[in-house]
């Protein structure tokens, strides 16, 4: 469990406030969420890790065998660490709460976190994210707060995919919305705004207590 274990950037945020992990899509780096998170949760201390994974050359945080097709294994070896990460970062921090913001595979490795260590995160953003396999939640979500955004026309995930995974969230008690645009893969206005909303409702002291 180390604060150290991927390339990230860190903004300070008010003390004893929220901590805001942002994890970005394949082929960005650290830079790509660290001012998007600023603006959602202006008193939050930012986290943003850079994927320790090589696609040719595009930084992602797990690898896979194809667009939808994981590497398991491999998927199973970065939600470890990454948890391992984030416990860091709140033992060192103490934070109100803990949230965690990602886009496309950044939605991807957080929402593996989240079935992981269900009691890290008081609430969650998961932008654009494909799962496709059937969860299994080490616990339960009952009492977390969990985003989902999604484009009806998006050509990498597809919109049943999206409803099942809400389904899954539901059917182990998180507390899910889902913010549909008609576009694809990119994302639109209303999803920053459904963001702004989920983080700045989400109730603090949640988390986990024993995450360290």
């Amino acid at each position: 469990m180390s604060k150290d274990a991927y390339i990230h950037k860190v903004l300070p945020g008010s003390p004893g406030g929220p901590l805001l992990f942002v994890f970005h899509g394949t082929g960005a780096d650290e830079n790509q969420l660290l001012s998007f998170g600023r603006e959602l949760v202006p008193q939050a201390t930012i986290v943003s890790p850079r994927g320790d994974v090589s696609e040719q050359g595009a930084a992602r945080f797990f690898r896979r065998t194809g667009e939808g097709i994981y590497d398991m294994d491999d998927l199973a070896r970065a939600t470890a660490k990454m948890a391992g990460f984030v416990k860091a970062h709140v033992e060192a921090e103490k934070p109100s709460a803990v949230f965690g913001l990602g886009y496309s595979n950044g939605a991807n490795i957080l929402a593996s976190v989240v079935f992981a260590e269900p009691g890290l995160f008081n609430a969650t953003t998961l932008m654009h994210p494909l799962i496709p396999f059937e969860p299994e939640v080490q616990g339960s979500l009952a009492g977390r707060h969990i985003l989902i955004t999604a484009g009806r026309r998006d050509p990498i995930c597809p919109p049943t995919l999206t409803a099942r995974l809400e389904a899954y969230l539901r059917a182990d008690g998180a507390d899910v919305t889902v913010e549909w645009h008609d576009g694809g893969h990119e994302v639109r206005p209303n999803e920053i705004e459904a963001a702004r909303r989920l983080f700045a409702s989400a109730p603090a002291g949640e988390g986990d207590k024993n995450n360290g």
